[in-house]
């Protein structure tokens, strides 16, 4: 049965990172039989996720948007990491969710048992979040452009760059970034057939076309350095160096939207190294590795992150 729980999980997880999966494919990737699969898609359907099937030769699977939110499990982990994550969502770089994030925190908070709350209410209380500094991104934006480049879908919209007049623009999109607190998109322009970098604050009116392509071959191997190196900004302030002890993809996979440069080891550790003007957005990535890590430079993020711990212990035991 745990088992069986479990693919079932991991059905749903990759249901979700493509628009259409083939039968095929799709039970090799969960190392099973067509018909064990057709089984699991049920059990899902029973849950309420709205999964469609399709026959034939272009037959596949798909999950579709239903009627109502099925229901959620989570284990403790995730249960404070949806708080935080919240709360945090109420003071960040995304307008337009303040309130909602406050309805939905206090949603969360109303069913956590006694010792989640405690530790909720212990980040909370020793977490200092620097006042936002730069320009704010409608969530509604961020949405449509997000799942765009989720399905390879090509994008139209006005833009506004700092010197100039507003323009449409037709591109192919590639990956978000946000860099500095700041999103950006970057995509392949075909007016100008070039590969571009929008920022999404200066964006306005995006609209899926419903009109597909195939991928191009990227500009750089990793966003967030192709986005650094075209805008030129200031330089930061910090310069955290942090090794962590765990594998080079998985923290990869985490810091990728962050802007930060990932460096494989020969232990299995990797160097990750982050330009920030402040502290806090390392630590929230760091914690989201879950692995032990050492900080290389500066000195200055070591003693932050003691002190930090120290309030946290503190908070904990009252």
């Amino acid at each position: 049965m745990a088992n069986t729980s479990a693919r079932t999980l991991r059905l749903l997880s990759l249901l979700q990172t493509h628009r259409h999966w083939p039968g095929g494919e799709l039970a090799g990737r969960l190392g099973v039989s067509e018909r064990t699969l057709r089984r699991d898609i049920d059990r899902l359907r029973e849950l309420g996720y709205p999964v469609h099937s399709g026959r034939g030769l272009a037959g596949g699977y798909r999950l579709r948007s239903g009627t109502a939110m099925p229901p959620l499990l989570l284990d403790d982990d995730e249960a404070v990491a949806i708080a935080v994550g919240l709360r945090t969502a109420a003071d960040g770089t995304v307008e337009g969710i303040e309130e909602t994030s406050l309805q939905a925190l206090a949603k969360v908070i109303q069913v956590m048992p006694p010792r989640l709350r405690r530790r909720v209410d212990a980040l909370r209380a020793s977490t200092v979040v620097s006042p936002l500094d730069g320009p704010r991104t409608d969530a509604t934006t961020l949405t449509v452009i997000a799942q765009a480049c989720r399905d390879d879908e090509r994008l139209t919209f006005t833009y506004t760059p700092s010197s100039g007049e507003p323009a449409g623009r037709r591109v192919e999109p590639y990956r978000l970034v946000m860099l500095r607190r700041r999103w950006y998109l970057v995509a392949w322009d075909l007016d100008r057939a070039d590969w571009r970098v929008f920022r999404l604050d200066r964006l306005t009116g995006a609209a899926a076309t419903g009109a597909r392509f195939r991928r191009r071959e990227p500009p750089a191997a990793d966003a967030a350095v192709f986005v650094q190196d075209r805008i030129g900004s200031r330089p930061a302030r910090w310069d955290v160096t942090v090794r962590v002890h765990a594998a080079a993809a998985v923290v990869e996979a985490i810091t990728a939207a962050a802007g930060g440069r990932v460096e494989p080891g020969d232990d299995g550790s990797c160097l990750l190294r982050l330009q920030v003007d402040d502290f806090d957005w390392p630590v929230l990535i760091l914690a989201a590795t879950r692995a032990d890590f050492d900080v290389v430079h500066p000195p200055e993020f070591h003693r932050y992150l003691r002190e930090l711990g120290e309030r946290l212990l503190r908070a904990g035991s009252a």
